[in-house]
């Protein structure tokens, strides 16, 4: 697969690059695929070193989708950032993370992240443009799992 640099930045101006594969790209979808380097905890959510992230990202959604499994496969989570995707090449996409975010576990259980994060002189057009992200992620939830339960086989049936 070919290798591709994600860029995310943050609302607060921060910036992280990681090195991914690019599973499939059009010109309306990105799947990435990325292995976490060393273990780490997301929100409760524990992720041992080697985890796949399958990131599904699209220029016409408000958000993209990290699924996350784990070396055999198995799903530990969902995590949806509300975002927008600035620009993608062929060695290089950039996306801005509004800092809104959704964890969906496995068990159905289901949390928003990161409201207060939301800065307060933040404009009300962008307020309600990330909120109505937000519904419309809980809104379509199961039937965006289940999509990404689908791709994500695929990912995983290409890459062992």
């Amino acid at each position: 697969m070919r290798r591709i640099t994600e860029v995310k930045r943050t609302l607060a101006g921060r910036e992280a690059r990681f090195q991914c594969e690019v599973y499939s790209q059009t010109d309306d979808e990105l799947v990435a695929l990325f292995r976490l380097p060393e273990p780490r905890d997301v929100h409760g959510v524990w992720l041992p070193a080697g985890t796949i992230t399958v990131g599904y990202f699209w220029r016409d959604r408000p958000y993209n989708l990290y699924h996350w499994l784990d070396k055999r496969g198995r799903t530990l989570a969902y995590y949806f950032n509300i975002g927008d995707v600035r620009s993608w090449g062929a060695t290089e996409f950039e996306w801005d993370d509004l800092a809104v975010d959704i964890l969906a576990a496995p068990s159905g259980r289901t949390r928003v992240l990161d409201e207060d994060e939301l800065p307060d002189d933040l404009a009300p057009a962008r307020r309600a443009y990330i909120l109505a992200a937000r519904d419309r992620v809980l809104a379509e939830l199961a039937e965006l799992i289940e999509t990404a339960e689908r791709g994500s086989a695929l990912v995983l049936q290409a890459i062992q």
